[in-house]
């Protein structure tokens, strides 16, 4: 079917093409190449012409797969977020530990790809992909595990997304713009105080903030601070959608 007579222009709304008309380049390979592209160089590099040099094949190749870049990069962050540690159904350990776990691989995920923040929003219908599918029954069924009603355990999941993905997406800002400098997370940090002490000389609390923060591990910092906040959020999602659970 032509992508412009596609019900909607989405790789996951066009039929997959027979087995035995299968060309010798398989969409594994177009994605696998991709994704090895973007996480050396960036979301900047990645353009059709680039990966067909990379994969030494033909234009023709790749659109037998993908009508464009667009269907592309929603294979890529369906590919992404199959790295992602889902819920066990019936975790024994509960609703709480099977969400932290899922929301600390999410946030490490998202770091190990920093480019996928800048696309999440221009990937189509990405979310209908095979993974994130898979991924967000396991969490709507975790969450109706500690009492949830499955209109609050998609509240919930929305929710802890948002909260994941915007922690990670400042985050995977940080981390590229380290890359690009050559210099560590604290090699940047020594280099920025000066400035940051002089910008903050004039008020007393961000002063007292930023003395208490002078000699701390960044990377150990930012961990405690995604894990402080993510309780909060499960803690208020608790007291909001799970009589089983409430306020404790």
């Amino acid at each position: 079917m032509p992508a412009d007579r596609q019900p909607y222009p989405s790789v996951w709304a066009r039929p997959q093409r027979r087995r035995s008309e299968q060309p010798p380049l398989s969409r594994e390979q177009i994605v696998s190449a991709a994704l090895e592209l973007l996480d050396a160089e960036g979301i900047d590099a990645l353009s059709m012409r680039k990966l067909g040099i990379r994969l030494s094949a033909g234009a023709t190749s790749m659109y037998t797969h993908v009508a464009n870049k667009d269907e592309l990069l929603e294979l890529l962050v369906d590919q992404v977020y199959g790295e992602v540690e889902v819920p066990a159904a019936d975790d024994p350990a509960g609703w709480r530990a099977a969400i932290t776990r899922y929301a600390h691989s999410l946030r490490a995920t998202v770091l190990r790809h920093p480019w996928i923040v800048s696309v999440l929003g221009e990937t189509g219908v990405a979310y209908l992909g095979p993974n994130v599918m898979r991924q967000n029954e396991a969490i709507l069924a975790a969450f109706e595990q500690g009492g949830f009603t499955l209109e609050a355990a998609d509240r919930a999941l929305n929710t802890v997304v948002a909260y994941v993905i915007g922690i990670s997406t400042s985050e995977a800002a940080w981390l590229t713009t380290l890359a690009r400098s050559g210099r560590s997370e604290q090699e940047w940090a020594d280099s920025l105080w000066p400035a940051a002490e002089q910008a903050v000389r004039d008020y007393p609390r961000l002063r007292k903030l930023y003395a208490a923060q002078r000699n701390q591990n960044l990377s150990a910092a930012r961990d405690d601070e995604f894990a402080g906040g993510l309780e909060c959020v499960l803690h208020g999602l608790a007291a909001r959608f799970s009589p089983a659970d409430g306020l404790s």
